[in-house]
């Protein structure tokens, strides 16, 4: 039996879109590649909804704990899991071998981000789509001053990459213009752009936990509407060879 993946403020917009996507589908299954998937987040949900799913990752541990959620889910046999970082993805995958490609927290970190979105690009069927997820920099922006970082504030704002410096976990961030023109650089055609944790990353966990239903409803109002939008800690792109 099909089972319904479990939403939360921190992931609903980006499952709205794959939702509408699936049903897109109208019951035909999906290869779907998930580049940079580790534990199966999204990989093992899918595949419980009849999906194909390929899982990229550089880590062999999270591979391995993939691998034991699939099993434990039942869906082991619709789970493939392939070791390698997204800089390799044209080395590992097939052209146009895949319906639906997820992209979520890959190109902050890879060392050449248009060489990563031209493979997921290749990787698709025509008409197939992309799921893109990338930090934002005006959250990053906020997030450091809100805190009294003040100087690193300044340096992710000044900074062309939108990065703070040496320290900084993340080698890039993105605003909505140009993470759009990376996936056009690719001949993809951006769909829908909205912001993932436009509010869940800002209030206190009291708040949070005490209506969830409430703050779901408010992230998905306010996800695909600037100024809201352009501020949220990630930006989801959805777009389409």
């Amino acid at each position: 039996m099909e089972r319904t993946p479990t939403i939360t403020p921190r992931t609903a917009a980006v499952w709205e879109a794959l939702r509408r996507e699936l049903g897109r589908a109208d019951g035909r299954e999906l290869t779907v590649l998930d580049v940079g998937g580790g534990t199966g987040g999204f990989a093992v949900p899918l595949a419980e909804l009849g999906h194909r799913v390929t899982v990229v990752d550089a880590s062999p541990d999270a591979l391995a704990t993939l691998v034991r959620r699939a099993t434990d889910a039942g869906v082991a046999d619709r789970v493939r899991a392939v070791q390698g970082d997204g800089d390799a993805l044209a080395s590992l995958i097939a052209d146009e071998s895949a319906d639906l490609v997820l992209c979520h927290a890959v190109l902050e970190v890879v060392d050449q981000p248009a060489d990563v979105v031209a493979a997921v690009a290749a990787a698709l069927r025509p008409g197939g789509a992309v799921s893109l997820l990338v930090a934002g920099r005006a959250a990053a922006v906020l997030a450091r001053a809100i805190n009294g970082h003040l100087d690193a504030a300044a340096r992710v704002l000044a900074d062309p990459s939108g990065c703070a410096g040496p320290k900084d976990q993340l080698r890039r961030r993105y605003d909505a213009a140009s993470a759009t023109a990376l996936l056009e650089a690719a001949g993809l055609t951006v769909e829908q752009i909205h912001g993932v944790r436009v509010f869940a990353d800002l209030l206190p966990a009291a708040v949070a936990e005490a209506d969830p239903q409430a703050l779901l409803d408010l992230e998905l109002a306010a996800a695909a509407h600037a100024p809201y939008r352009d501020l949220a800690a990630q930006l989801h792109l959805f777009a389409r060879k």
